[in-house]
């Protein structure tokens, strides 16, 4: 059983909503201010599973989490999307012509940036975390000072919020995985994606062999990403993603892969969060 789960920020961030919502229990969340923190939460075992942003449709991979991931052997055993919606909040009882900073993240500050154009007046500045800002707000009683967060983190340190859904593009998701020590977590019968690592060498057309060996198996491709290798110039290591209706397919295809690539690794098999 879960019982605590490492987080990057605080709570009210959109990693603690994804542990609200994943888990059917409630967790403890351990706040942790960097993705390598929440890391060595789990290697140190001082939680159970940890959750980790992959990607975000509108800014695309966080390849350094895929890179945490491989680096430590730790294993995906579960996936989770979330709406990102950011909200403009502040101390109660303000105006957004009475804010004149608005600390954030720079991805929310990026994604935000239509909304402060019609408001010249507030200086953007870029902090650690979203949530962590509403929290110093609500600790220090800023006066004139915003921050970008979400309703939860607005309900948490009892902030105003002056704007809903400040973000340019109104359909902002970002997929989270689930992460443990070991992937022994979800029954075979239950699982339809799996992430996949490999090196595919310097001959023509070895990794389009690979791929087509994906698609004979029944393999659908949802993802593939390419991280180069620090220690071989110009050789990429790839992060794939597959989703399939049948294991026995997958099993077929891993068989295979094993052969064809270089340092072909699972990070995870699990449940398509997506279906």
């Amino acid at each position: 059983m879960i019982k605590t789960v490492a987080i990057q920020g605080v709570k009210g961030s959109f990693h603690h909503i994804v542990s609200q919502e994943f888990f059917e229990r409630h967790v403890n969340a351990i706040e942790c201010l960097t993705f390598d923190r929440v890391v060595d939460s789990l290697i140190l075992k001082e939680c159970d599973a940890a959750i980790m942003a992959l990607e975000n449709s509108i800014a695309g991979s966080i390849i350094p989490n895929y890179a945490l991931i491989d680096n430590k052997d730790l294993h995906i055993v579960g996936e989770h999307y979330l709406d990102i919606q950011h909200n403009l909040m502040a101390l109660k009882n303000q105006s957004i012509k009475a804010v004149k900073e608005v600390y954030s993240h720079p991805m929310a500050l990026l994604q935000c940036k239509e909304f402060f154009k019609k408001h010249p007046h507030i200086k953007l500045i870029e902090d650690k975390d979203t949530a962590e800002v509403a929290q110093r707000i609500n600790e220090k009683q800023l006066k004139g000072v915003g921050a970008i967060a979400s309703v939860m983190a607005a309900e948490i340190f009892e902030l105003d919020i002056l704007a809903h859904s400040i973000q340019t593009i109104k359909h902002n998701e970002t997929r989270f995985a689930i992460v443990k020590r070991t992937n022994s977590e979800v029954p075979e019968n239950e699982i339809n994606k799996a992430s996949i690592k490999f090196e595919a060498n310097h001959k023509r057309g070895s990794l389009a062999t690979i791929l087509n060996v994906m698609s004979d198996c029944k393999l659908n491709l949802t993802k593939i990403q390419s991280l180069p290798i620090i220690e071989t110039p110009w050789k990429y290591a790839f992060f794939v993603d597959v989703t399939f209706e049948d294991l026995s397919n997958f099993k077929k295809a891993k068989a295979l892969i094993e052969i064809m690539a270089d340092n072909f690794k699972v990070l995870g098999e699990y449940k398509n969060a997506k279906l």
